[in-house]
């Protein structure tokens, strides 16, 4: 069984931690490889040698840092095929889910070579006689990101090639359930050419984590994961004075109306609340099935139930396993106290399996229906292909229900109706909004955000910018129908501030 590496100041090295912890393949549920729990003094080292390249980094010009991004795109594009399995593998990912992970990443590398335009600062002349006042943006040092398990590839490539690009140092603390996909990315960027030291990779859980939000030298942190994590890392972070930005959980509506086209709702709903087995931030959890819309509950149901467990490189198979032995029995629990709370289960794929692999994370596609709002199944983050249906009378009622959730992080809308989508985008109070596309998340030159328990920081922003440190940017993903539902303009992206 093979032992993970940190990348620690300028090289792949074991770790001196006497403290390892296992790693369990989703789709067999047996160990492969350990993960050390890298000690303080290894954490301290990371930092003060991302430090001191970033001291020489800053003052590489901005050309040669784009390059260096466009030379990991393209060695990112030609491992593609290796990454994807190895992303599949650690998380249990469908083909399909574990390419698209490494693909969005992708392009958020491609978007860190535009580097020279999202640095440009601001000139105004005579704001007084004589005297004009011009802005600069400049790189802090050294930040920190905490990643989840679930995108193992594009989260970490939300952070640190941004950061980076911007003259900026990196450690990157990967999940201790997926550290393998982190480590093979810092190896393809030292490859691309990133100077020694500038990218840490370390590993470790709760203690290594506050230590690090502590540490003097972090000016700032991006954290993706769970709301309570979440809410952990930004009053540590936060308390010790640095910038904070954090990801947090999700309860994701999507509203149908009456008008919507029967098919392609229930395809984007069934995909958008099983896909990558509902681990996703960005999943469906619920459907507000308005007025006659209540009608599609039935063949919801059967097109959960034609979706098809399996492993990743099974062409047939719709979704992969649970991450962990303790993610399902989590979800099983909360299945079984909506039973117990009185919701009506559709469709149960507790006792699924995949024949040879019965050791496996598995859990099928399941379906709610009487689900009320105070119940704990509709209040939690189930984390699960668990798709929950409600039922209201009007758009404005499944408006009211949507706002009424603690979460705020995405939503989408399926109508026929230009006039109810251009309502709905209004008066929705959630981060990021879908017409007509179930899953709106926005390309990396949009904001990804979300409202209430989704997000917690601020962007601690000026001048012009300032705006949006006292108000919230919500990102519209939107897809136009005629009444029969054929398309009449491409897809358009609309972000009101």
């Amino acid at each position: 069984m093979t032992n993970v590496p940190l990348l620690l100041e300028s090289s792949f090295q074991p770790s001196a931690s006497t403290e390892y912890r296992e790693l369990v393949q989703p789709a067999t549920g047996q160990p492969y490889a350990k993960v050390p729990m890298a000690t303080l003094a290894e954490l301290d080292r990371a930092v003060e040698s991302a430090r001191q390249a970033q001291q020489s980094w800053r003052d590489v010009a901005l050309p040669e840092r784009a390059r260096l991004m466009m030379r990991y795109a393209t060695i990112l594009k030609d491992q593609l095929a290796a990454l994807t399995e190895l992303v599949a593998l650690e998380t249990g990912k469908v083909h399909a889910d574990a390419r698209g992970d490494v693909w969005r990443g992708i392009e958020v590398v491609e978007h860190a070579a535009s580097v020279a335009q999202l640095m440009m600062g601001e000139t105004v002349e005579n704001v007084a006689r004589g005297i004009d006042t011009y802005s600069i943006v400049q790189p802090m040092g050294v930040f920190l990101g905490i990643t989840p398990f679930n995108f193992p590839a594009m989260i970490p490539l939300w952070m640190f090639p941004l950061a980076i690009a911007c003259g900026n140092g990196f450690v990157l603390k990967p999940s201790e359930q997926v550290p393998q996909t982190a480590i093979r990315l810092a190896e393809l960027f030292m490859e691309a050419g990133c100077p020694p030291g500038l990218l840490q990779v370390v590993h470790g859980g709760a203690k290594q984590v506050d230590h690090l939000l502590q540490h003097p030298q972090i000016v700032g942190v991006s954290f993706v994961g769970s709301v309570p994590v979440g809410q952990h890392v930004y009053r540590t972070a936060s308390a010790a004075m640095k910038r904070v930005q954090c990801m947090a959980g999700a309860k994701n509506h999507m509203v149908v109306m009456p008008d919507a086209a029967p098919a392609q709702a229930i395809n984007a709903l069934v995909g958008a609340a099983c896909g990558a087995a509902g681990q996703r931030c960005m999943a469906i959890s619920v459907a507000v099935l308005v007025g006659q819309a209540s009608n599609l509950l039935e063949p919801i149901r059967a097109a959960m139930s034609a979706l098809k467990p399996g492993l990743w490189n099974d062409a047939h198979a719709d979704l992969g396993p649970l991450i962990s032995a303790q993610a399902k029995s989590r979800i099983l629990a909360l299945i079984e106290h909506g039973r117990q709370e009185g919701a009506r289960c559709l469709l149960d794929g507790s006792a699924v399996t995949v024949p040879g692999y019965e050791s496996g994370h598995w859990l099928g596609p399941t379906l709610f229906t009487d689900v009320r709002p105070e119940m704990r199944l509709y209040q939690e983050e189930i984390f699960g292909p668990v798709l929950l249906c409600l039922q209201a009378e009007s758009l404005d009622e499944a408006i009211e229900l949507v706002n009424a959730n603690p979460y705020g992080n995405g939503c989408s809308i399926f109508t026929s109706s230009g006039a109810s989508a251009r309502h709905f985008q209004n008066r929705i109070q959630v981060g990021q909004v879908g017409i007509n596309v179930p899953i709106p998340v926005p390309l990396p030159f949009f904001s990804f955000t979300g409202w209430r328990k989704s997000f917690y920081g601020d962007l601690h922003a000026y001048g012009k910018q300032a705006v949006r440190f006292f108000t919230e940017t919500k990102t519209v993903t939107a897809r136009w129908f005629e009444e029969d539902a054929q398309v009449i303009g491409p897809n358009t992206s609309i972000t009101l501030k």
